[in-house]
């Protein structure tokens, strides 16, 4: 049975979010949009009618989060009162107390993802460390783990650029996920993932430490203009086969673009190269590919305009020892983030896309900077 001063908390928090994310500002706000969307010529702009939609969307999502919590909270406050009653049991009250600390919790979490690049979908690229078939081995676990983690949340994922390793495992792997939020979440990914374990590519069957990276950057959609110099752009064809299963169907003709990328501010180039082969179609593979330009495009704006941002960019690390973000120690049965410390004896749930706990410990942590 809860006590008086975890009902105070709830209630507390609930009152303070409505606060922080000024519900009854949003609540006019949203009036006010609605009535921009029944103007007779509002479709005429399809771009524009698609961007005030989201608008639309992103405001009523605040506004019924914001709404289930207060329900929940009220919920809680009744069964407290009936208890004294007879009518729930402590058992009822408990459940309700649950169900709207975690409904709090998961707001406060998403009050942190308030940038705009937060808000997008995710292009997250998983690359095998040095080490052979065991690291190779282990960048496969690692996509996995993203696409069963995807898979929990509701997004769609698909696979647009495949490398088998040599014996098992990956190389590399490309992983668009679609869906509110990726982004905000799927950040605290970014970093080198070292796996500990008695290796089966052993034959003395030793214990082996092995390192696999990530990067992650911003899905683009249609309301952000990047602007591409098609004079920059070239392309190459490949004919190519995919992962096959479940994964990503076989292919018959991967592209690979390049792009001379020139810093308008210090003058200096680089070249990006993007492979997609998700598609049967080339023109589908281009068009995709120019997609993914436009997110790492995008993502090299964002560097510019955050400074925390630049800043862990200029400290990326080779995927080697001493630079991990997190540490999963199998034989000890222990995964353990070393930038926020939190850690879990759940490898097996945490292999099966139960990375929750880490999340929020890193926005909980490094959300506000």
């Amino acid at each position: 049975m809860i006590t008086a001063e975890q009902l105070k908390e709830i209630q507390e928090r609930e009152q303070a979010l409505r606060r922080y994310l000024d519900i009854d500002t949003k609540i006019i706000q949203l009036e006010e949009e609605e009535l921009r969307t029944q103007s007779p010529d509002f479709w005429n702009d399809p771009k524009s009618a698609e961007v005030q939609m989201k608008i639309v969307k992103e405001l009523k999502r605040w506004i019924e989060s914001y709404h289930e919590v207060k329900s929940a909270t009220e919920e809680l406050e009744l069964a407290c009162d009936f208890v004294k009653e007879g009518i729930v049991t402590e058992e009822e009250v408990d459940e309700s107390y649950n169900k709207a600390l975690k409904l709090i919790e998961d707001l406060e979490l998403k009050n942190m993802l308030r940038n705009e690049e937060d808000q997008l979908g995710a292009v997250l690229k998983v690359n095998a460390g040095a080490g052979g078939t065991e690291s190779q081995d282990w960048a496969s676990m690692l996509l996995r783990m993203y696409q069963r983690w995807s898979e929990n949340k509701g997004y769609k994922t698909t696979i647009t650029n495949w490398q088998d390793g040599d014996d098992a495992g990956i190389k590399t792997a490309t992983l668009q996920i679609e869906g509110d939020l990726a982004y905000g979440f799927l950040k605290s990914e970014n970093g080198v993932h070292r796996l500990v374990r008695v290796s089966p590519y052993n034959a003395q069957g030793k214990r082996m430490t092995s390192f696999a990276s990530v990067f992650v950057t911003p899905l683009v959609d249609d309301s952000i203009e990047i602007e591409i110099n098609p004079a920059n752009l070239s392309w190459d064809t490949f004919r190519s086969s995919g992962a096959g299963g479940q994964n990503v169907n076989k292919v018959e003709t991967g592209v690979r673009l390049h792009y001379m990328y020139k810093d308008p501010d210090s003058g200096e180039e680089q070249e990006i190269v993007i492979e997609n082969t998700e598609s049967r179609s080339q023109m589908g593979n281009r068009e995709n590919a120019l997609r993914l330009l436009r997110s790492q495009l995008y993502e090299i704006e964002l560097e510019k305009r955050r400074a925390a941002q630049a800043k862990i960019e200029s400290e990326k690390k080779k995927i080697e020892w001493g630079s991990q973000i997190r540490s999963y120690v199998f034989d000890d049965r222990r995964v353990k983030d070393h930038r926020t410390n939190y850690q879990t004896s759940d490898v097996t749930g945490v292999m099966d896309g139960n990375i929750d706990g880490f999340i929020k410990a890193y926005l909980m942590q490094y959300g506000g900077e």
